[in-house]
């Protein structure tokens, strides 16, 4: 294959026809290209043919992108394919984001205002726990490999990652260390690298979106890299005075030179960032063997040897709590209709007063009218019993999509939000749980919170999406960290149940999801079903312990795969 890398322009190239250059760099050149197998357009990653001279490299790279390809996870770019051409050059089909790189918003707006930066940062962070739960380390976080399509991230450049029980070079000629502005002490030194090395350039990517410029600049690469291993760099607050003092902290932390200093992961280390810009207190230098305050459980990481289950904080009931209402019968609470009082006591007469007699000549008027006004209240009422019930009644139903191949049943005044083809939900906030979802691990919490706060009622939805890790034939022990990989939460999970989902064949795994931060539960009921080529998840949660409902056995009944 030719190195004039627009001479493919209008080529073929395994089995892919290229269309235009998209972007390029030392290593590779990513172009825009067609899959005419599938008739959809692909970002075609295409390495430098040097490369492949290397069998080691060669073969790594293939098994790696493999893996990676195999993470289900929404903030992880999905690969298509990675394998060598005739000529064995290698090459990665990849999916193709039409939007802005990290770089070109800093570049073109400056420091990034809060909140979006925020969304942005935990997205990331979430992709990177979940290849660090795989055993993948990224080595090269940096704005340009972190895609924008509208409000949803992608982490890309996942081709070119090493096995966490790998040295740290990756050639003989040590091409591939990473990107100098980013890069961690201990990559320099070429020490064994884990998690947190991927933190560290996480952190300086964090201080170059908020402030617009790195957090070391030198004029020459030597004396780039002698900065990260031996100076500190400017505190964030004097660059931008609106932020706490407390973010010059957690910034410190993840930038710590040794990486026992820093977060146990990068959800960790971005939960800690949104706290003190919002202006919590937060002990920045808080060792992961602290206890934690009363009333929270440990924030844990995706690593072997987590804490769960009995070491949770314990969580309140149903209906317990400072927002509960009160437990009452039927019609009690805040939407309970009104019922008629007892026969004639609106209107009884005060006190001492004498009622009219009936024991002679015809009844009076009063109480006649009395009694007519208020069989029309009942009227009034039972009405609109009816017309609540029915409006409670009306059902609307899915239409299939590339992200839930099915079609399902739910409640008429539920929204559906689809997520491009990732997954889809349905629920009286299906914006805010779109947010949730999309997040995955790490998430921000704090609007379901607030919903979960006013009751009950609010909390509740179906969530669908395929996967390629699941299984319906695995146990609750080997379900659990997958679908904590897929999940924005910490997942308890009960025992597998054979049942069925509308016709179809599917294992039950009736749990919960928690965010360690806010103490925030949702409980859930879950079917996972075999089809090809991935399997289905279809999990309906609401804002109680068990959610075994009505709702749930309809939307169950009424599942149609595609």
């Amino acid at each position: 294959m030719s190195l004039n890398e627009r001479s493919l322009i209008g080529q073929e190239v395994a089995g892919y026809y290229i269309e235009d250059i998209v972007g390029k760099g030392g290593m590779a050149v990513v172009y825009l290209a067609l899959d005419p197998r599938l008739s959809r357009r692909v970002a075609l990653k295409i390495l430098n043919p040097v490369l492949s001279v290397d069998d080691r490299f060669r073969q790594r790279f293939i098994l790696e992108s493999r893996t990676v390809a195999s993470i289900e996870h929404p903030n992880i770019i999905p690969i298509y394919e990675a394998n060598a051409d005739v000529d064995g050059v290698l090459y990665i089909a990849m999916r193709y984001v039409d939007g802005l790189d990290l770089r070109r918003l800093i570049y073109d707006r400056g420091p990034l205002p809060f909140g979006p930066a925020n969304q942005i940062f935990a997205q990331v962070a979430a992709a990177l726990d979940a290849a660090h739960a795989h055993d993948l380390i990224h080595r090269d976080v940096k704005p340009a490999n972190i895609l924008l399509a509208g409000d949803h991230v992608y982490l890309t450049d996942f081709g070119i990652t090493k096995h966490r029980s790998s040295i740290s070079g990756l050639t003989q000629t040590d091409q591939f260390i990473g990107t100098p502005r980013y890069m961690s002490p201990e990559q320099i030194n070429k020490e064994h690298i884990d998690g947190r090395s991927d933190q560290y350039a996480l952190a300086c990517v964090v201080y170059e979106a908020l402030s617009a410029r790195l957090p070391f600049q030198r004029e020459n690469d030597m004396a780039l890299l002698w900065a990260h291993l031996a100076e500190q760099p400017t505190p964030l607050s004097r660059l931008r005075p609106e932020l706490p003092a407390q973010v010059d902290g957690v910034i410190m932390r993840a930038l710590a030179k040794s990486p026992e200093q820093r977060y146990a992961t990068c959800a960790e280390f971005v939960t800690a960032l949104r706290e003190a810009i919002g202006g919590h207190p937060h002990d920045p230098y808080a060792g992961p063997g602290l206890l934690p305050p009363p009333g929270q459980s440990p924030q844990p990481g995706p690593y072997p040897g987590r804490h769960s289950g009995a070491h949770a904080a314990p969580q309140p009931g149903p209906g317990s709590g400072p927002h509960s209402l009160p437990r009452g019968g039927p019609g009690s609470g805040p939407h309970s209709l009104p019922t008629a009082p007892p026969f004639g006591s609106s209107f009884a007469a005060p006190s001492g007063a004498t009622r009219p007699s009936t024991a002679k000549g015809r009844p009076g008027r009063l109480p006649i009218v009395a009694a007519t006004l208020v069989a029309a209240v009942a009227a009034l009422a039972l009405v609109a019993f009816v017309i609540m019930s029915n409006r409670g009644d009306t059902w609307a139903t899915y239409k299939t999509s590339a992200a839930a191949p099915l079609t399902f049943d739910y409640p008429g005044d539920w929204t559906v939000r689809t997520h491009q083809d990732l997954f889809a939900v349905a629920s009286p906030h299906a914006t805010e749980f779109e947010d949730l979802f999309v997040a995955g691990p790490g998430a921000d919490w704090s609007k379901v919170k607030e919903i979960a706060d006013d009751g009950p009622d609010g909390v509740a939805g179906v969530y669908v999406q395929v996967s390629d890790t699941l299984d319906a034939s695995g146990t609750s022990e080997l379900m659990k960290p997958k679908m904590e990989a897929l999940l924005p939460g910490l997942v308890d999970l009960g025992k597998p149940v054979q049942d069925q989902a509308g016709a179809s064949p599917a294992t039950r795994f009736d749990g919960s999801l928690h965010d360690p931060a806010t103490g925030t539960r949702l409980g859930f009921v879950s079917y996972v079903i075999d089809r090809e080529p991935k399997t289905m998840l279809i999990m309906y949660f609401c804002g109680s312990a068990t959610c075994d409902d009505v709702t749930q056995s309809r939307i169950r009944q009424s599942v149609r795969l595609s």
